[in-house]
């Protein structure tokens, strides 16, 4: 299934293969990597980008690849994906560094959000959400989410941001 959504500035795709390059740099760098269980090696951003390949072929849904649509390189990913034995479809985001402070990531998020209610007929989208990662808080509170729970994830505290379908802040 070949799923495309656009905005005026971004589209979000399924990864390609030659989006490897600029995952595997989002993957090494401790910025970006920073709230996502640090940096990755090349072998392991290619495990990384397998599984998230093979997600979408088990479930049907997964992370995106944001492209830029002025430049055409994928700037970052967004998407549904599930966690281990966590029961919620989570809306997680991540951009290269050299995407922030454009607002790429609630453009995007948002407008996967709006896709996860009406594709995946959810009726609450929640994101996991290190404590410290101030700017995805704040991603999350322009989407509506509100913090409803605190939670271990491999041990790690995180906050559970979340927005109903009749809250939603939407494109």
């Amino acid at each position: 299934m070949d799923i495309r959504l656009e905005t005026d500035r971004l589209i979000l795709r399924r990864y390609r293969e030659d989006d490897f390059d600029v995952y595997a740099a989002m993957q090494g760098d401790p910025e970006v990597a920073r709230f996502l269980g640090g940096v990755r090696d090349l072998a392991g951003a290619r495990e990384h980008f397998d599984k998230a390949q093979a997600h979408w072929r088990s479930k049907g849904y997964g992370k995106f690849a944001v492209e830029e649509k002025v430049s055409g390189l994928m700037v970052g990913r967004v998407g549904p994906t599930l966690h281990g034995d966590e029961p919620e479809i989570e809306l997680g985001w991540t951009m290269a560094r050299a995407a922030w402070g454009r607002g790429y990531a609630t453009e995007a998020a948002r407008l996967c959000a709006a896709w996860m209610f009406r594709a995946l007929g959810l009726n609450e989208v929640v994101s996991f959400i290190d404590p410290a990662n101030t700017a995805s808080i704040r991603v999350a509170e322009k989407l509506g989410q509100i913090h409803t729970r605190d939670m271990l994830y491999d041990g790690e505290p995180l906050r559970v941001y979340a927005v109903s379908r009749s809250d939603f802040i939407g494109v």
